[in-house]
């Protein structure tokens, strides 16, 4: 590691040791959205309401609900309906997945364009994870789909960081090694921060952990799997490496040498939720 990214890994350990870093905040409309999803007495009427504050968000969520892998017989026009269909949990947590978007936006070209990669590869391991949830457990997909947009999140404060500090920004191969080795303990902080459940509040701290073995299966497997498959057959560290021996295949019942997109099946449940995310 290059001395500027060890000064500015230290800088940032630093910050967050002494609960200096800022922390993103998690958008308006998502925090209304939660709050609403979270009383008990809420009615389908009252979170749509909520909602239509957000034209764009509504938007998507319509669209959302006549994508292929959820639309029904007949096409659905109006939020209100399109909220009843996917239900109060999925509603909360689709519309936070979807408000993240809005995050990853960046002033300067350079840490913009890093951003929407990053937010572009969440989508697609958020759509790996809404199909493996789907076809080999019994956990919630809307909870994995939502846990495969969030797993970089702790990315963002560091390109934050970087956008203000033009020697790191100059220097890719640096801030990819300062993304690499903190984003995860960052990414747990900011959803710990936000209050999400601790199921999924680990996710972007254990995620890297190949030798993590949980008694049952949980999100971290399906985004461990999820990431892994997102990379296969490409020039990436983590496609080289010996899956064989990885406990989140054998928790979720796969074969670690198995290209899970050789189902067809499978391989097109993935791409409709890849295809609902965009």
């Amino acid at each position: 590691m290059s001395k500027l990214a060890e000064k500015v890994q230290e800088e940032l350990l630093r910050a967050i040791d002494n609960d200096e870093l800022v922390l993103p905040t998690l958008p308006e409309v998502a925090l209304r959205v939660r709050e609403a999803a979270e009383d008990p007495d809420i009615s389908i009427q009252a979170l749509s309401r909520v909602i239509g504050n957000d034209a764009a968000l509504a938007a998507r969520l319509i669209k959302v609900v006549n994508s292929p892998l959820l639309r029904a017989n007949k096409e659905i026009t109006d939020l209100q309906t399109a909220v009843s269909r996917l239900g109060i949990n999925y509603t909360s947590n689709l519309a936070t997945g979807l408000a993240m978007e809005q995050m990853f936006q960046a002033t300067s070209d350079v840490v913009d364009r890093k951003m929407r990669e990053v937010w572009n590869k969440s989508t697609e391991i958020a759509g790996i994870c809404h199909a493996l949830c789907r076809h080999y457990t019994r956990l919630m997909p809307d909870q994995a789909t939502l846990a495969g947009l969030v797993h970089q999140i702790g990315v963002l404060p560091i390109l934050t960081f970087a956008e203000e500090n033009s020697e790191l920004l100059a220097d890719s191969i640096s801030l990819n090694h300062v993304i690499e080795r903190i984003h995860p303990l960052i990414g747990e902080r900011i959803l710990r921060t936000w209050d999400f459940p601790t199921p999924l509040a680990v996710v972007p701290g254990q995620h890297l952990d190949f030798s993590r073995d949980s008694s049952r299966v949980d999100y971290v497997d399906i985004v461990q799997v999820a990431t892994l498959q997102s990379h296969l057959g490409s020039p990436h560290p983590l496609a080289a490496m010996d899956w064989s021996n990885i406990p989140s295949f054998a928790k979720l019942g796969l074969d670690p040498k198995a290209d899970l997109k050789a189902d067809e099946d499978l391989s097109a449940s993935m791409e409709a939720a890849m295809q609902m995310l965009r």
